[in-house]
């Protein structure tokens, strides 16, 4: 029995099929208000001419990462190597509706939950308060928040 793909998956992408996906996003930004400047890619065959024309016609400057440096996509490499050991290798997805609610709560962990280490950020999550200290050392209580079922958790200090 041949596999049958969902609705924008599929086994061999190409640049008509990396196009289309360009697209929605692009219309989805401008219907919820969104904008942003540049979109870094890699140097992929899929990306081509018209994925690029997609991007640009939305006021977006498409940067190809320069050829042989492997680093210069570090950022969105570390974020999916991340994705991968807190989230997605711990849990079994059972279809593309289930991934997308697990990568959505992921992420809104990852951007309000979880701490960060970094330069300047001092374990504060992406959209935490920069008012509030992180973690009071005068606590009487904590709370905690079960994240993906339980596969993370969340400490606040009870209010």
């Amino acid at each position: 029995m041949p596999q049958r793909c969902l609705p924008g998956v599929t086994h061999y992408p190409n640049g008509p099929w990396a196009t289309q996906p360009a697209r929605e996003l692009t219309a989805d930004l401008l219907e919820a208000g969104r904008h942003f400047t540049y979109l870094v890619r890699d140097r992929d065959t899929k990306f081509s001419e018209a994925f690029d024309a997609v991007f640009n016609a939305a006021g977006i400057d498409v940067l190809p990462t320069a050829v042989q440096t492997p680093r210069m996509n570090a950022i969105a490499e570390r974020f999916v190597r991340t994705v991968r050991a807190e989230c997605t290798d711990r849990i079994l997805i059972a279809g593309e509706r289930h991934l997308r609610v697990v990568l959505g709560e992921f992420v809104e962990h990852y951007n309000t939950g979880r701490s960060h280490q970094g330069h300047g950020i001092d374990l504060r999550a992406p959209h935490d308060d920069p008012n509030v200290v992180p973690f009071p050392a005068q606590a009487n209580q904590i709370h905690r928040k079960q994240v993906l079922g339980g596969l993370i958790n969340e400490y606040r200090a009870a209010a």
